[in-house]
């Protein structure tokens, strides 16, 4: 088996990496020299010479992103992502210790052409990696046998798991569940080989076993302290999967606090680059629209004077990220001091309360312009879920489980729930469903779908 020698394999990576980050900066030194954009003095020794820091950096940065770890169930789309990250910080880091120690580079292309060559070397060299290891699993060598302890949900997410990624040379023998009357005799069509009993009697039958994943229920704690003292002295690799599908609603992050797992179970992805990203580009499109939505915006508060009267905007208080309050800006809709005899209510079909001209605003969502400026100011982002009003999250947020997780990313102009058509006085629940899908897959490219798809679902349920 493959896996025995897993060491040895991880060394001569770590050799491949050495070898192609120098042959990287050395060519990337014949290029430059090649293209006339570097002199050839002080020669190619001294640059050479250079490889006795520049390598030991770089065999470190990637061991710093755990690139040497076995990554047969990571992507190599993340692995590549790792790569660039290292290479980044490398240059960076070559860049300003060579300026610091009173001797910079001769030539800045030198670098630069080593930024691309150092990771098209190194990410072709585990893709073919990666590709020869698929090849050598699809004739059935290099594969690890797993057996699953449970018969829930959890143990049925765990081999969906398994089997959508046949390319990390995983096989599941069998389940291992203890079951009463009407025992199923498959587990997500994997036979189930018999009770926690016969645990050791499964392990040294005439399959082998490489390793053993427990997806037990979290009310199932018996039985876990059970198969783990009967697993105590075999050679089985023995993984746990924490029953949390319950209550893991976002995205989950584990850390090490001295040693110690800490699972976080609702981690929005909206931290580091992935804010950079976002704000920078509700900041572009703002730049973009700024001109049109003016030119608009202008038209709509004249109409909005002639037709009502002053005033033309109305502020309100919403709620938004991490549950702070921001007044929202929006064109006025609803006569003057609409909530003095109701109060705090919300908006519906044929509301009396509405001016002539603020059915059609609010139909074509023309009253929203405003948040542009709350956008700019960074209360708000284009896309995220809609901000409510502090008054009825008090109730909202007793009533629907997980609503206030709406607010672990800003509040938007638009939203997946409003071009699905859930805004106005429709479900609550649904609209919370659909906030937190996009919270959960958020991306940039999720943001300009839910963009274009806003200019052509502007008007429904909308009142």
């Amino acid at each position: 088996m493959l896996y025995r020698y897993s060491e040895v394999f991880r060394t001569l990576l770590v050799v491949a990496d050495a070898a192609l980050v120098s042959a990287a900066w050395l060519g990337a030194w014949w290029l430059c020299v090649q293209a006339g954009w570097a002199e050839p003095s002080p020669g190619l020794q001294a640059h050479a010479g250079m490889l006795l820091a520049i390598t030991p950096l770089f065999l470190l940065l990637i061991r710093g992103q755990g690139l040497y770890r076995p990554q047969r169930e990571g992507s190599l789309l993340r692995e590549a992502g790792a790569v660039i990250r290292v290479t980044g910080m490398g240059v960076v880091l070559l860049v300003t210790l060579t300026f610091f120690a009173g001797s910079p580079l001769q030539s800045r292309a030198i670098p630069a052409v080593f930024s691309v060559l150092a990771p098209i070397g190194v990410i072709g060299f585990r893709l073919g990696g990666r590709l020869a290891l698929r090849s050598l699993r699809r004739r059935g060598l290099n594969q690890r046998f797993v057996l699953v302890v449970g018969a829930g949900q959890l143990a049925e997410e765990i081999i969906h798991r398994i089997q959508l990624h046949p390319e990390a040379g995983l096989q599941v023998l069998g389940v291992v569940a203890d079951q009463g009357r009407g025992a199923r005799r498959e587990v997500a069509d994997i036979p189930v080989l018999g009770g926690t009993s016969q645990l050791k009697e499964i392990l040294h039958g005439p399959d082998r076993v490489d390793q053993v994943i427990l997806a037990l229920p979290q009310n199932d704690g018996l039985t876990l302290e059970k198969v783990l003292a009967d697993l105590e002295d075999e050679i089985v690799s023995v993984r746990l999967v924490p029953d949390l599908l319950q209550v893991m609603t976002l995205r989950s992050s584990i850390e090490s606090l001295d040693g110690l797992p800490i699972i976080g179970l609702r981690e929005t992805p909206m931290v580091g680059w992935a804010v950079v990203k976002k704000r920078a580009f509700d900041l572009a499109v703002c730049a973009v629209l700024a001109v049109p939505a003016g030119i608009v915006a202008a038209g709509v508060a004249g109409a909005v004077w002639i037709a009502s009267g002053r005033p033309v905007l109305y502020g309100q208080d919403r709620t938004g990220l991490d549950g702070r309050v921001f007044r929202i800006w929006k064109f006025r809709t609803m006569r003057r001091n609409a909530e003095r005899e109701t109060g705090p209510v919300w908006s519906g079909k044929r509301d009396p309360r509405r001016t002539r001209i603020g059915a059609w605003l609010r139909r074509t969502s023309l009253d929203e312009l405003p948040q542009l400026w709350n956008v700019l100011r960074g209360e708000m982002s284009l896309v995220g879920p809609r901000p409510e009003r502090p008054v009825f999250i008090e109730s909202f947020k007793r009533e629907i489980p997980g609503y206030m997780l709406r607010h672990k990313v800003k509040a938007g102009m638009t939203g997946w729930a409003q071009v699905h058509g859930w805004r106005g006085d429709t479900s609550l629940h649904e609209r919370v469903e659909h906030d937190l899908y996009y919270i959960q897959n958020w991306s940039v490219g999720l943001d300009i779908r839910i963009l274009l798809m806003t200019l052509f679902r502007t008007g429904r349920n909308a009142h």
